[in-house]
């Protein structure tokens, strides 16, 4: 009997420790939704570097409550599954907004972000921000178009120039 509570209280400080490294951690119910759709989600949040696990309610309450996150321990009713990211915190959330969109079983529930608490609603308008790499390669371009323009203008300002003395 004491190697089994062993056992637990060992996933509870694993699940902890994940809570607490990671940038955002966000609850989805996958009731309905068939294996090869899970498959695909899985394999989806694992090329972002996204971890996805299910685990027993009663432990990620523990380890909810060991991380501090105490608003999500009320939120841990029912199946859910949970999605770590390490690296970009709106990861999980885009990724399964973008998995809802075709697959409507899928819900996202809440979720902690950078220590902040989100519900559903909030959880996907933070999943429709685009990506760093997208915001970064708006911001290049918006700062690259007027020495384009002027670039451009020089240009054109010297071959009339030219062809007026030619």
């Amino acid at each position: 009997m004491s190697k089994a509570i062993d056992m637990k209280k060992e996933l509870v400080a694993e699940i902890t420790e994940k809570f607490q490294k990671s940038t955002a951690a966000i609850l989805v119910d996958y009731r309905g939704l068939k294996v090869e759709e899970l498959t695909e989600l899985r394999k989806q949040f694992r090329e972002a570097g996204v971890e996805y696990k299910v685990y027993k309610n009663t432990l990620m309450r523990r380890a909810a409550e060991n991380a501090g996150m105490e608003e999500l321990v009320k939120e841990l009713v029912g199946p859910n599954a949970v999605a770590f990211s390490y690296d970009d915190p709106v990861a999980p959330a885009r990724i399964a907004e973008n998995f809802a969109k075709d697959h409507k079983k899928l819900e996202l529930r809440v979720g902690v972000v950078e220590g902040a608490f989100y519900n559903e609603s909030q959880l996907k308008e933070l999943a429709n921000i685009p990506s760093r790499e997208v915001l970064v390669a708006k911001l290049l371009g918006s700062l690259k178009a007027p020495v384009s323009n002027f670039a451009y203008l020089v240009k054109a300002i010297a071959e009339k120039k030219e062809a007026e003395g030619a």
